[in-house]
């Protein structure tokens, strides 16, 4: 027998008092669908056809009256900005691309009941006859507006590309609201039952955007002040909430659990009558109603989301008096953006073969990396970057402190993580970390942070308090995973948002942290990131604030132009190797020495330009011409890469970051992902000692870079059109760079002439209108000498200078 077609496609809740269904097909009929309450069982009571702009809204079209509505509107695209770009449709009707520039495509700016909105009006048997068709928004300049993977009507193509698609059955003409008394919570609510004689289907109700913004402005976490301690949680679907706290976890039996009370329409809140500082606590709730895509389940403890300091990434929090927390007394300033240089690394691979007298258990975390910063010998400090860039530091998933990982999976944003302390269950890495920074500031070091607000790890904590508030999930309560690692954080929804800058906040107050860098920040997105933005530098406006602006749904890179945020620069990286390896082209160089201006950044310092970071393989496993891409015994010309690779990076506008060992020439042996690796991640200090060379000329670049000579590496404000003179040869690579050529690096800075050369052969490069008796070369590939370089010097025949292969040569007037 055949199965009968649904009746109902999707319920759901657009406001405290109305709800929308969506039928299977467009209702044609005159009189309204047989749609009942399975509350009540009576019919939905002001069941009326709902606009078809509703779904629009979502599907991005609907038809009427022999007309298709194309429509964007721009709060359903993340990180969408127009600007002074036009919009048009594209597909195949219109030959997808070719559909930029046709007025017949465009869409005009509009608006519906109050929201900004771009339509277009089209007969619609010139897009599509009774079949399926695929279709999406594109702007003037060639820029796909991503389809939103919730959208009803999303389909791939062949290359996998998710687009629209107009469907004939549902046109708009299947929307249908209706009403309810008010609900002062969001919990309950029931579902919609299809009845009509020898037929039934029922639908649950599903919350739907209202829900999403949702929240409280009370103060959440637990509250220990004077004689009582507060406990507040955020759980706007829970239709239970307990708070159990003990004062020995190893001993929960003495377990004390109170009833939490509802004090406005989504948190909980319990007090009980003494300070419990330095007692362990879980919270627990539970959904009676067994609500839809709610995650709760009762026999979860949750860890407290806004708990100062945890044992483990499963708990239990440790509840801590703010009173009691002492605040950095050391003011540190950090460097001007423009005069950073970054090394990126892990506390545990720069302590694990570290130099100084530290036990086992020290070298695991904060102490033993604090120490080793206060050490003479600390490398970073030796090689000259003026800023460390932690990963993850905040509690993640690792429960085994002797286990390694990177920290790429957070289960809560306040505490630091409890593996890199001495003794968690005393909460003691609030204090160790708060020392490491101040170790850091005092060697005139500024900290940056890697956080990861895309994604949580497990217990996913905040999935067990609303699992469908906090993070993007499909119409199947299936997470959507651009993050690459299961789930992807709500990162507009309220209480995530705020979340968020609270803990960045704190994090700032309470520990001293001078920037951070956001893993995927295209998922958090360009409204939260402002946000952020706005807030942070409320607390201190010299905040470093860096962006990693992929995911695996998208790229923000040119757009964060507007915002204070430099971003990683993965065009920069990959088009590094290309270039040092032959395969690179002089234009191309010349666009990132000078900043990636213009399409990537409206000033140098918007882009943080780097060849290797912890993801993928490391920069000389990738150039190696070592088979499997193993450079653990690196070649001549491997190291003569990495000599230009230094040169170019150095000498390149923006802000420089290096990975920590690529002085010595680390080796990750070929392995692509170390993700758990860290006998391969750690550094192995003695490679400074076996490369000393190298490690020579890294160490004399990035001191070049940041003294007074060095000032027209580093623009504060967008090089002028006349700021570079650029020399280079029609059938080569190899570039010759004149910076500050018009005297706009500031006053008393002179001018620098740099070459490289890529390629296995000499080249002669005509350096016209430059005196090439007037300069002295401070540099080639293997040396560094600020007083100018003695012997070997590249050869100069007039005004043309001959670069030998393989090699970089840096002039002072």
């Amino acid at each position: 027998m055949k199965k009968p077609t649904k009746k109902i496609a999707g319920a759901r809740w657009i406001s405290a008092t109305t709800g929308l269904v969506e039928l299977g097909r467009d209702w044609k009929k005159p009189d309204v669908p047989p749609l009942f309450s399975t509350v009540d069982n009576k019919l939905l009571t002001g069941l009326e056809r709902a606009s078809p702009y509703i779904y629009a809204r979502r599907s991005g079209y609907f038809i009427e009256n022999g007309l298709i509505h194309f429509m964007v509107f721009p709060s359903r695209f993340p990180n969408f900005e127009l600007g002074e770009r036009n919009l048009y449709v594209a597909g195949d009707f219109s030959n997808w691309g070719d559909a930029i520039g046709q007025n017949k495509w465009e869409l005009s700016p509009s608006d519906w009941k109050g929201q900004v909105c771009f339509e277009l009006q089209i007969p619609s048997h010139l897009c599509f006859d009774r079949k399926w068709v695929q279709f999406k928004f594109i702007t003037s300049d060639g820029q796909w507006l991503d389809t939103p993977a919730d959208a009803p009507n999303a389909a791939y193509d062949s290359h996998g590309h998710r687009n629209f698609r107009i469907l004939p059955h549902q046109t708009g003409q299947h929307i249908f609201s209706f009403t309810r008394t008010r609900l002062e919570g969001f919990d309950g609510g029931g579902g919609v039952l299809w009845s009509e004689e020898g037929y039934e289907e029922m639908e649950p109700l599903v919350q739907g955007g209202y829900f999403l913004k949702a929240g409280t402005k009370l103060a959440l976490g637990s509250i220990a002040e004077g004689n009582q301690t507060i406990f507040r949680l955020f759980a706007p679907r829970a239709t239970r909430a307990q708070v159990s706290y003990y004062k020995d976890s190893g001993n929960t039996g003495d377990r004390e659990i109170l009833e939490m009370n509802r004090v406005d329409a989504t948190t909980w809140e319990a007090v009980a009558p003494l300070n419990l500082h330095g007692w362990r606590y879980h919270f627990n709730i539970a959904d009676t109603h067994g609500q839809k895509f709610t995650g709760i389940d009762a026999g979860i403890d949750i860890l407290d989301p806004y708990a100062l300091a945890a044992v483990g990434p499963s708990g239990p929090g440790i509840v801590w008096d703010r009173s009691l927390i002492e605040h950095p007394i050391e003011t540190f300033n950090p460097p001007a953006r423009e005069d950073i240089v970054i090394m990126e690394a892990h506390v545990r691979d720069l302590t694990t073969y570290a130099s100084v007298d530290i036990d086992e258990r020290e070298r695991l975390g904060f102490s033993g990396l604090r120490k080793w910063v206060e050490s003479e010998d600390f490398y970073v400090k030796s090689l000259g970057v003026n800023a460390l860039e932690l990963q993850p530091v905040q509690q993640y998933d690792v429960g085994d402190p002797s286990v390694y990982q990177w920290g790429y999976m957070p289960v809560n944003y306040f505490a630091p993580h409890a593996g890199y302390s001495l003794n968690s269950e005393r909460g003691s890495q609030i204090r160790e970390f708060q020392d490491l920074v101040a170790a850091c500031h005092r060697r005139g070091l500024a900290v940056i942070l890697d956080v990861v607000y895309n994604h949580t790890g497990e217990p996913n904590h905040l999935g067990h308090i609303d699992k469908q508030y906090f993070f993007e999930i499909d119409t199947k309560g299936e997470f959507f995973n651009w993050s690459g690692t299961g789930n992807t954080l709500r990162a507009d929804s309220p209480m995530a948002r705020r979340l968020i800058v609270e803990s960045l906040t704190h994090f700032m107050e309470i520990y001293g942290v001078d920037g951070f860098r956001f893993d995927l920040a295209e998922l958090i997105g360009l409204d939260a990131l402002r946000e952020i933005e706005t807030a942070l530098k409320k607390v201190r406006p010299s905040v470093i604030l860096i962006a990693e602006p992929w995911s695996f749904r998208g790229h923000i890179g040119p757009r964060l132009k507007s915002t204070g945020y430099s971003s990683w620069n993965d065009g920069y990286r990959d088009f590094m190797r290309q270039y040092l390896t032959g395969r690179g082209d002089a234009k191309g160089l010349q666009y990132y020495l000078a900043g990636s201006p213009d399409h990537w950044t409206e000033w140098p310092a918007q882009t943080v330009n780097y060849v290797e970071s912890h993801d993928d393989r490391c920069w000389l496993d990738d150039i190696t011409e070592n088979k499997d891409h193993n450079g653990a015994n690196p070649t001549l010309l491997d190291r003569r890469r990495t000599h230009l690779m230094i040169a170019v990076l150095m000498s390149s506008l923006g802000i420089p970051m290096i990975s920590a060992g690529q002085d010595m020439l680390r080796s990750k042996q070929g392995v692509r992902n170390t993700y758990l690796r860290g006998e391969l991640n750690a550094i192995d200090y003695g490679r400074t000692h076996r490369y000393s060379g190298t490690h020579e000329y890294f160490r004399r670049w990035i001191q070049f870079r940041l003294s007074e000579k060095g000032r027209a590496f580093r623009l504060s404000k967008a090089a002028s059109s006349d700021y570079f003179r650029f020399f280079q040869l029609d059938d080569s690579s190899a570039v010759a760079a004149l910076f500050n050529a018009d005297g706009g690096a500031g006053k008393g800075s002179g001018q620098l002439l740099f070459a490289v050369n890529p390629h296995e052969k000499e080249v002669s490069i005509e350096v016209a209108e430059i005196d090439l008796a007037l300069w002295t070369q401070i540099a080639d590939s293997e040396r560094f000498d600020e007083r100018g370089l003695e012997t070997a010097l590249y050869h100069i025949d007039g005004k043309t200078l001959k670069i030998p292969a393989m090699s970089c040569g840096l002039w002072v007037e």
